[in-house]
Order: structure tokens, then C-alpha cells, then sequence
């Protein structure tokens, strides 16, 4: 039987959801590879709740939220604003953030967003969609491989005190 997934946009009210879901799946996603106090510098110093909160309706976000049956089961968001250098002369956004639930995995909710996301993103009038991957994280890009991203470089993401390599990928709209 096919999962029936329904995909809105949040709006500012949805603020406090979409903040405990962002760093519940980050939590889920990359607390086994990172230390406790990294991890705890990161979800209280560089993604707090009020900066999650602020976010949501802002102008240049978005944020989709995905359910089944009524159910909340994941989340994209994506961003307006300065590109890297290779992107700067192309009018394109960022998907910041794409997460299923843990128990979602493997039903269709991140195809389901990324559809989501690239139909929003043409919507707008954009011509790229560019995004950041953890280097070490091979299911994601594998998956965003599948989509027709191509890596174009890289940059340092910090979770608390370690500095990781983060991949950055885009596809041409």
C-alpha cells in the first residue's frame, strides 16, 4: 500500500512544530557522530529554538512540512540569500534543511519534500537549487546524487566546537 503524504507550507504559526522537528531529526541524524557537548553547543549557542522560531514566516524562507495520516513526518526548508561564489551571478536558493521523522525513513517523505522543494523553488522563478551536505553523510548524497545534484565545492559547518566539511551541491533547474 502507497503512503499518502500531504505536503503545506508553514506559516508563522507553525513556528514552535517546525523548531522542535528541526532539532529532534538533527538530533536523531547526527547525535551518534558528534559529542554530547558539541552537540549541546550547537542546539543551544547556534540553533535555538527562538532563532528556529524567527524564521518561520520570514520573508525569503520557506518551510514544507510533510504528513501522513495526519501525522507530522518530516520537513524542507529552503532559503533566499547569498550564494556561494560559483552560484552569485545565477538566481538561485538554498534548501537549508530536509528531514523525515526516524520512523518515516524509507516511506517516500524525502522525495516527496525534494519534489516539493524544486517545484516551489521554479515557482518562484528560480534557475538553481544549491544545498550543503555533511561529506561523511553518504545516504544524503547519494540521494541528492540521484536527483541530479552535481558537488561544486565545499565549506566548514560547525556543530559546537567541531568544524566538519560540508559538501555543496546544486542542480540547474
Amino acid at each position: 500500500m502507497e503512503t499518502s503524504i500531504i505536503i503545506r507550507e508553514a506559516v508563522a504559526a507553525d513556528a514552535e512544530l517546525v523548531a522542535d522537528l528541526a532539532r529532534r531529526t538533527f538530533v536523531d541524524s547526527f547525535g551518534e557522530y558528534n559529542t554530547p557537548e558539541n552537540m549541546d553547543i550547537f542546539l543551544h549557542e547556534q540553533n535555538t529554538v527562538e532563532r528556529q522560531k524567527a524564521e518561520v514566516g520570514a520573508a525569503g524562507r520557506h518551510f514544507l512540512l510533510a504528513y501522513v495520516e495526519g501525522e507530522l513526518a518530516g520537513y524542507v526548508s529552503l532559503r533566499v540569500g547569498e550564494p556561494p561564489l560559483e552560484l552569485q551571478e545565477e538566481k538561485a536558493i538554498e534548501i537549508v534543511q530536509l528531514y523525515s521523522e526516524k520512523q518515516m525513513i524509507g516511506k517516500g517523505i524525502g522525495p516527496a519534500l525534494m519534489q516539493a522543494a524544486l517545484d516551489l523553488a521554479r515557482e518562484k522563478g528560480f534557475e538553481w537549487v544549491w544545498l550543503g551536505v555533511w561529506e561523511h553523510n553518504h545516504r544524503a548524497k547519494a540521494f541528492y546524487q540521484k536527483w541530479g545534484f552535481q558537488r561544486f565545492g565545499e565549506h566548514v559547518f560547525l556543530v559546537g566546537l567541531d568544524a566538519q566539511t560540508d559538501w555543496w551541491m546544486r542542480k540547474k533547474l
